[in-house]
Parts: structure tokens; C-alpha cells; sequence
């Protein structure tokens, strides 16, 4: 049997896809339907370079002078990151940031459909938030297992971020999405992404800082 090699594309190329991914909507809102890397650069303040060897892991093939056709290569990103296909996923902590998570529809663009959330909140459980319902913390094992869901998402205090990981992993999550400012210990055949808010806010309070003080000078 011959054996099937799957590249492994780097990090910082998957986070800047999405860059271009939402420019080329905004290119195509204005009526333009060829882009080239230069182009794509220019408006992102990116290396022509770096951009068309990110463009490359697509396996979309652009045309001598004229680029790529904008429409082909937004179907091409998103298929490379598999947005054009529905990933079910499931919430744990329906607070105000889960809430807000389950009324972002536009998430369903990106292929992510919350089919359940979980709360250890009697007054929450057997409501709906945003059309999800919202079910008892125990049984999120089970109900991971019966919809065979492999996304699950964390929206909760640091000090329940660990159990709730577990539980996870223990009904067949394979991939964390996690909001709770803290690092999970988990096997290394499971992915985390940890969408450190803090982090964010630290270096734009930090910076916002800064400037203001070279002002001051």
C-alpha cells in the first residue's frame, strides 16, 4: 500500500489565511475579481513572498500577470480549512461569554455548529440560549459520545476548566477550543488553541501605554 504523506502546514501561515480570507470578501464586495500576492501584501502590510508561499499550501495555482481569480481562491482557503464542512461542537459555561459565543451566528460560516451547552446551573438547565439548549454538566460525556462531537468549547472559571477538559476527552473530544485563562494538561494527542483574552488586552493596554508616554516626552 503506498503511503500518504499529509504536509503539515505551519502555524503563523493558518493564522494569517484567514487574513486573506477576509479581505478577498471585502476585494469581491467592491467588485474586483482578480487579486494577485503583491496586491494581497500591500494591503496587509505582509512580504509578497511570505504571502504566496502561504497561498501555495491551498494547492490553488494563480495565472501569469493576473493573479488569482478572488472567487476561486476564497472556495480554495476555505476548503483547506475546512470551512466549507459542518464540525459539531459543544459549550461548557453559559455565562456571559458563552451566551455571547451561542448568539454569534457567524460562525456557522466557518463550518462550527454548537449543537449543545452545559451548565452545572440548576435555573439554566432544559433552557434554550440562542436556540442550543442548554443541558446538566454530568451528562456532557454521554451526550458527546451519542453525537460523536470532536469540538468542544470552554467558557469557564479557571477553577473548572480541568474537570470540564477531562469530561471532554473522556466522551472523544479530540480538539479544545479554551477560553479560561489557564493551561490544561491534556495528552498530546489532543489540540488546545487557548484564546487567551488577557494576553490580547495586556499588549494593547501595555502598548496604549507606552505611546502615550513617548507623547508625554
Amino acid at each position: 500500500m503506498k503511503e500518504i504523506k499529509i504536509r503539515t502546514t505551519p502555524e503563523p501561515t493558518l493564522r494569517r489565511l484567514p487574513r486573506y480570507y477576509h479581505l478577498l470578501l471585502r476585494l469581491k464586495e467592491r467588485g474586483i475579481n482578480d487579486v494577485s500576492s503583491t496586491v494581497i501584501a500591500k494591503e496587509l502590510d505582509l512580504d509578497p513572498t511570505q504571502v504566496r508561499k502561504d497561498i501555495e499550501y491551498t494547492e490553488i495555482i494563480g495565472r501569469p500577470k493576473t493573479g488569482y481569480n478572488i472567487s476561486d481562491l476564497i472556495k480554495s482557503i476555505r476548503t483547506f480549512l475546512s470551512w466549507d464542512t459542518n464540525s459539531n461542537a459543544v459549550l461548557v459555561g453559559t455565562g456571559s461569554l458563552g451566551t455571547a459565543m451561542l448568539g454569534y451566528k457567524n460562525f456557522s460560516k466557518y463550518g462550527l455548529n454548537f449543537i449543545a451547552a452545559f451548565d452545572i446551573k440548576k435555573e439554566l438547565i432544559g433552557k434554550e440560549i440562542h436556540g442550543v439548549k442548554v443541558y446538566n454538566f454530568n451528562d456532557l460525556k454521554e451526550i458527546i459520545e451519542k453525537d460523536k462531537v470532536t469540538i468542544g468549547v470552554l467558557a469557564v472559571p479557571v477553577e473548572a476548566a480541568q474537570e470540564a477538559a477531562d469530561k471532554m476527552i473522556k466522551g472523544g473530544i479530540k480538539a479544545i477550543w479554551n477560553y479560561a485563562p489557564c493551561q490544561l494538561k491534556v495528552d498530546n494527542s489532543i489540540l488546545v488553541e487557548n484564546a487567551q483574552l488577557s494576553q490580547s488586552l495586556a499588549v494593547l493596554t501595555r502598548k496604549i501605554t507606552e505611546l502615550y508616554l513617548k507623547e508625554s516626552l
